[in-house]
């Protein structure tokens, strides 16, 4: 295994990596963005008023965006493990 090999795969997860992280993180950010602009716009200081919104936005986030993840995912995992006897020599 070369050090190109290695750096390739290592870019390679970092990079599903974000994709699958990209969604849900996105979508906490945006209902975040949301209820503080509301919160300073009603002047209502509660730190806690945005945990809800965010888990149910990344919850529906996970829902509408699973199957497109889990493919992501699945050919990643099947380019890895397919990979591995190239890998040997």
């Amino acid at each position: 295994m070369t050090p190109e090999t290695v750096m390739t795969m290592g870019r390679q997860a970092i990079e599903v990596t974000l994709l699958i992280a990209a969604p849900m993180l996105l979508t906490a950010l945006a209902i975040g963005l949301l209820v503080s602009i509301f919160q300073a716009a009603t002047q209502i200081n509660e730190q806690t008023l945005a945990f809800i919104p965010k888990l149910v936005g990344v919850f529906l986030a996970m829902i509408i965006a699973g199957p497109w993840m889990l493919s992501i995912i699945m050919d990643y995992m099947h380019n890895m493990l397919t990979g591995i006897p190239a890998m040997v020599q």
